[in-house]
């Protein structure tokens, strides 16, 4: 079993989910695309020294090129604009239950444009780690659920389909060049992408009303968000399916109500609980190894 690249895949969605509330607190102190250009601006100059050929790379073709770009344009732009503004005219428990169909929008992607053979205990997991997610969803009570509109859910939906396309762009990019290059290309497109937006915003912004700590918050957030959780996802993507990748995105909102529970002082229920424990199932059903691979041994070498 390939329990780093597990490992890794786990980290990374954890990471995410346990600084959503990080930047919720920095939306409340920068306009979003400004926030979305000093993040990538940041995490560049981090990562200028991963922009660099390894001595086994090939010179990037003009599909890697064009992959690079997808990947970011999804990944980064598009699925922020999408869920930021989704969640505007939606709610919480609405954008749940459909971030909770992103493990099978993997799987169905993988099976059309990967060609991936997806095993009947990786649906199964797929399917109780959807189940759980959306039951988590359905119990928390939103009093604004009633408000949500068509066109919210609709950018939802694409916000959905983004993150489903940053897995399966990701693995095929995985075969070609090392991880730290990919995260620093896509960094790199995401800047490119959200410049011109983000100096439109910076132009009416006073910097001076940005406190210290702020500024420091903002500093960890990109090293977070565009170095450390990028390179984990795409190191793990190296040795596992795009299908079983997928299904590691519960790990998000799980991390998002650990860190509620033990720094916010917040309860979870025992329908909660009991949702969480069928999303973890699923992970562990859909990454087990079947018993033909347990028991194959390799020749020597």
């Amino acid at each position: 079993m390939p329990w780093l690249s597990y490992l890794s895949l786990a980290a990374s969605t954890s990471l995410i989910g346990s600084y959503v509330g990080l930047s919720k607190l920095l939306v409340l102190v920068f306009p979003v695309f400004l926030l979305a250009f000093l993040r990538f601006g940041i995490a560049a100059i981090f990562m200028l020294p991963w922009l660099r050929r390894g001595p086994t790379e090939r010179p990037l073709s003009g599909r890697t090129r064009f992959l690079l770009f997808l990947e970011s344009f999804f990944g980064n732009f598009l699925f922020s604009i999408c869920l930021l503004f989704g969640m505007k005219h939606s709610s919480a428990v609405v954008a749940g239950v459909i971030m909770a169909g992103i493990p099978a929008t993997v799987a169905l992607m993988s099976w059309l444009f990967l060609r991936e053979r997806i095993a009947p205990r990786t649906l199964a997991g797929i399917a109780m780690a959807v189940a759980g997610i959306a039951t988590v969803a359905l119990t928390k009570h939103d009093s604004a659920g009633a408000a949500a509109s068509g066109w919210g859910a609709l950018l939802l939906v694409g916000a959905m389909g983004c993150e489903a396309s940053y897995v399966v762009i990701g693995k095929r990019l995985t075969a070609d060049l090392a991880p730290r290059r990919i995260s620093a290309l896509i960094n790199l497109w995401g800047l490119v992408l959200v410049t011109p937006l983000g100096l439109w915003q910076a132009l009416d912004f006073d910097f001076r009303s940005v406190a210290v700590p702020d500024w420091g918050l903002l500093l960890f957030y990109a090293v977070a968000a565009s170095t450390v959780t990028v390179w984990l996802w795409m190191k793990g993507l190296q040795h596992v399916s795009a299908a079983k990748a997928g299904v590691f995105m519960v790990f998000l909102p799980v991390s998002t109500a650990l860190i509620g529970l033990l720094f916010l002082g917040e309860r979870m229920s025992a329908p909660q609980l009991l949702a969480y424990a069928l999303a973890i199932g699923g992970v562990v059903l859909a990454t087990w190894p079947g018993r033909s691979a347990v028991t194959t041994r390799q020749p020597p070498v």
